[in-house]
Parts: structure tokens; sequence; C-alpha cells
């Protein structure tokens, strides 16, 4: 692997093409869970709950994917790593945690809770 894929420069157009994809992946997700709730009769306000709740696993996973693709699964902690050392720019959305499997499944989970909340609500 060369060094020009380890540079700054390279972390910053990751970065980009990350936050560029992140309001697509998150409709696209999102939008069989409004549908079901909506279907089911349940209140907005759980609707856009358990949809943004439902989708965040899913794009984490291919934004995760696309760091990995882009670095290989060996150099991946270095643009990690970067981002935690810009924790207002870059790094505002992200927090070590977003890349672990179980929290991924806790927001998953989270979203069947809420469906099903809502259902007993509405």
């Amino acid at each position: 692997m060369s060094t020009s894929e380890l540079s700054e420069r390279n972390y910053k157009r990751i970065c980009f093409i990350n936050w560029m994809m992140s309001v697509p992946l998150l409709l696209i997700f999102s939008w069989p869970y409004y549908f079901f709730c909506h279907e089911l009769g349940i209140n907005r306000v759980a609707m856009f709950a358990g949809s943004i709740t439902f989708a965040l696993p899913f794009m984490f996973t291919i934004l995760h994917g696309h760091v990995t693709m882009a670095l290989g699964a060996v150099h991946r902690h270095h643009y990690y790593s970067w981002l935690q050392g810009f924790p207002f720019t870059y790094g505002l959305l992200f927090h070590p945690i977003i890349i672990s499997t179980r929290f991924r499944l806790i927001l998953f989970s989270s979203s069947l809770v809420i469906l099903v909340v809502g259902y007993l609500l509405a």
C-alpha cells in the first residue's frame, strides 16, 4: 500500500464521501420502517424515531465498509484515530463505539422496541 493512501488528504476525501453518502443511506434504509409504521397507524413521533434508529445501524455498516474498502482492514484504525483528533470538524458525529457491532445491534433492537411500544400505544 502506498503512503498516499494513509495521508491526511485521503482521509479528508474518505470523510467527505462518507458525509455525502450518509443522508441518502439514511433515507434509503428508513423508508420501509416508516411506511410499515404508517400502515400500522403508529404515532408520527414513534415513526420518525424508530425509522432513524432502524436506519442508523445499516448506514454505519456501509460507511464502515467504505472505509475498509478504501484503506483495507489492516489500516482503517489509522483513519478512525485521525477522526478522533478532529472532534468538532471531520469527526463531528464520530465516536469509536459506532464501529462496534454490538452498538449497531442495540440500535436495531431499539427500533424494534419502539415499533412494539408504538403499536401498543396506537
